[in-house]
């Protein structure tokens, strides 16, 4: 049921009424009972893909899967410390506006798998079909729309529509719009860098629908190459499929903590002892969890589906444009 009152999270701090989390009787595997062995409550995100479980001094999230199974990790205090060293940020929806494409792409392959060309997502399903890994948002439709579908066989249709577009848009034509930068995301990229402060892009998205957006956008913002100008990217890798060599990447990536985590402490250097020097700018609700489970300071910005999904509670600030971060980043 929907949470009626507030509720402190130890760690993570207060979840209200209005934030769209459900309270439940136990985590959905059952491991934890609410009342039982030192477990006060336990809680999910309004989309359900992450439930919180309190003890009283400390918590734990549990990440939930679609494909595969939970996965428990602790929550840790964030705070804010100046000068900040790092700022990680996200992809689609907060650096280009590409969600509505990636859903779009989703979409057609919903209407391949059902051979009904005319198929439509609905409005509920958009919070489910953004910002978690491809494998997840296909599962979601399939359990929904085609009951019994083989994944492999969505993923198939995915990557087939995704190459036809995407040579499409590399050829100048395609569909109208799909890449997008942010507006705003320029001045804020610039004055990141004469501050002095490390610049991290993070994405859930696979190398070869990763790549083509990011060089799209820098050309239209007349930045150069991206691998000059940002300190670390990380996406999801390349797919796993038979006849080639695939990465780690669908089981994996938000609202699981570890794409931040890589960024932050491998690529850009930027030890977990020091992460109250690092923030993280997300637009979806995967996104939010993942940087608050990595530990960092979350800043949400409108756009996304972060209310939508009932996540906002997760961030530590929400905002409606960089101008507003900006400020958070001053101190």
């Amino acid at each position: 049921m929907l949470l009626d009152k507030t509720l402190y999270i130890p760690d993570l701090g207060e979840v209200g009424a209005d934030s769209g989390f459900h309270l439940l009787p136990a985590t959905e595997d059952g491991k934890f009972v609410a009342g039982k062995n030192g477990v006060e409550f336990v809680v999910a995100t309004g989309d359900n893909k992450v439930e919180f479980v309190s003890f009283g001094t400390h918590s734990l999230a549990c990440v939930k899967s679609a494909i595969a199974y939970p996965v428990y990790y602790p929550v840790y205090p964030v705070k804010t410390e100046y000068p900040l060293n790092a700022v990680l940020m996200d992809l689609d929806g907060t650096t280009v506006r590409s969600e509505e494409f990636w859903i779009w792409i989703i979409e057609m392959t919903t209407a391949s798998m059902l051979g009904n060309p005319k198929f439509q997502l609905e409005e509920a399903d958009i919070p489910f079909v953004s910002g978690h890994s491809v494998s997840e948002h296909l599962q979601y439709c399939i359990d929904k729309y085609c009951p019994g579908a083989s994944l492999e066989k969505a993923r198939s249709f995915y990557f087939e529509h995704t190459h036809r577009e995407m040579e499409e848009i590399m050829a100048g034509r395609g569909k109208d719009g799909a890449f997008t930068p942010t507006e705003g995301v320029k001045d804020f990229l610039l004055e990141l860098k004469d501050m002095g402060i490390k610049i991290g892009l993070v994405t859930s998205g696979l190398y070869e629908k990763a790549w083509p957006e990011i060089l799209s956008a820098f050309k239209t913002l007349g930045m150069g190459d991206p691998k000059d100008f940002y300190d670390a990217i990380i996406s999801a890798g390349f797919p796993l499929r038979k006849g080639s060599v695939g990465t780690l990447g669908e089981l994996s990536p938000k609202p699981h903590p570890w794409l931040y985590s890589e960024t932050s402490i491998v690529g850009l250097g930027e030890a977990f002892a020091d992460r109250s020097r690092v923030i993280g700018i997300e637009d979806s609700g995967a996104g939010a969890c993942s940087v608050r489970l990595a530990g960092y300071t979350t800043i949400g910005i409108a756009g996304g589906n972060i209310e939508s999904s009932g996540t906002k509670a997760v961030c530590t600030h929400f905002c409606d444009n960089f101008q507003e971060i900006m400020k958070i980043i001053k101190g």
